[in-house]
């Protein structure tokens, strides 16, 4: 079975299908609804990167990247980071590669955009994406961000 993923703009023909993308009740507590990223996208605009990630024309998971945002916070421009944001994929879609390519897809925007590194952050603990992230590379940087881990990729 050939399959074609691709990843494509929310709009307002794929808004509903974008919303109904729904992770294991058990992994809820772990990442924000869609709908919450979209409002966030729409209230960090330059900021927020969200997008469906499709096997052919199927829905099969939400990302959502962050590009040059001040990790720091404190509005010196020092610390610009981008990366992973959200990572939502669809509970009947996972196990089959779709993480991958969405972080791999994410890693593109990021290089073609002069970027060097990758940013994400995940819950701790053996419920939660640790593992998946530590196998694509990424590496804690012994940081914190909401009492999630920091974890950076390099993009060389």
């Amino acid at each position: 079975m050939t399959r074609t993923l691709r990843l494509a703009e929310v709009t307002a023909e794929n808004f509903d299908a974008a919303i109904e993308v729904r992770v294991h009740p058990e992994q809820n507590h772990l990442v924000a609804p869609v709908v919450k990223s979209l409002a966030e996208a729409y209230v960090y605009p330059g900021v927020a990167w969200p997008r469906l990630i499709l096997d052919g024309d199927r829905v099969v998971g939400f990302l959502m990247a962050f590009l040059d945002i001040d990790f720091a916070g404190d509005g010196t421009g020092t610390d610009l980071r981008s990366g992973l944001w959200r990572l939502n994929i669809a509970a009947g879609e996972q196990g089959r590669g779709y993480g991958r390519f969405a972080v791999e897809a994410v890693a593109a925007e990021i290089r073609r955009r002069g970027g060097t590194r990758m940013t994400t952050t995940w819950h701790p603990g053996g419920d939660g994406p640790e593992d998946f992230y530590l196998r694509l590379g990424f590496l804690p940087t012994g940081e914190k961000s909401g009492g999630q881990t920091v974890g950076e990729l390099a993009l060389d």
